[in-house]
């Protein structure tokens, strides 16, 4: 297979371009050994239900994004583990079947499924089509998730240290919202030594000056 160009996937807004080629977000964008083309026939699946279901089919983030009036309900992606369906407030969901997970230990929203065959969505076709109306409906509620302050950021010392030495860089990051702050913190202190999350901290300095969040490209 031809090495597609990696700039113009993570540019081009073209939905097929991302179950062709991948999300463009690595090297491996366009070859063989891409995520999106290894789960092509499981995303390709859930594609389907998805395009059945009344939402919109946009790409953001360099995946496949299912929205209702303009607002993000659920992504379809890969792993090496399989393909992933994410319903962004998930929290909210009912889950009878016990089959969503959340993203991360520290995951307040989301939650995924993850599949890796496609035998498994067909067999789960009918709950995956009644999680997705959930979800639906619960956005065209309005619905909002109440963030858990008991789940508290970890605290971070050498970003005191840095914030001394550089004020602008402590006035951009106090001006970045609460989820983006805690994306840091969380990232920054899970190095397990000091001179590491200094320099974490440091790399990062520049998209703080920018307001762009951890996972911001």
């Amino acid at each position: 297979m031809r090495m597609a160009n990696k700039k113009s996937i993570m540019l081009n807004e073209n939905v097929d371009d991302f179950f062709l080629h991948g999300c463009g977000r690595c090297n491996l964008v366009g070859t063989p050994n891409c995520k999106a083309i290894v789960w092509n026939n499981e995303l390709t699946l859930l594609r389907k239900i998805l395009l059945s279901t009344g939402l919109k089919e946009e790409r953001k983030w360099g995946v496949a994004c299912y929205t209702v009036n303009g607002s993000n309900v659920i992504l379809i992606s890969a792993l090496k583990s399989g393909a992933i369906i994410s319903f962004l407030k998930g929290a909210l969901l009912n889950d009878p079947a016990n089959i969503l997970e959340k993203p991360g230990p520290n995951s307040q929203h989301g939650r995924l499924i993850r599949f890796n065959h496609s035998d498994q969505i067909i067999a789960q076709e009918f709950v995956l089509r009644e999680y997705i109306e959930e979800a639906k409906q619960i956005e065209l509620s309005g619905k909002k998730i109440e963030k858990d302050h008991s789940i508290a950021s970890p605290k971070v010392e050498e970003l005191n240290i840095v914030f001394e030495e550089n004020p602008k860089f402590k006035s951009a990051f106090l001006a970045l919202t609460p989820g983006k702050q805690r994306g840091y913190l969380i990232y920054f202190a899970q190095a397990k030594q000091s001179e590491t999350r200094l320099k974490r901290i440091n790399k990062h300095i520049p998209g703080i000056l920018q307001g762009k969040g951890f996972h911001d490209k």
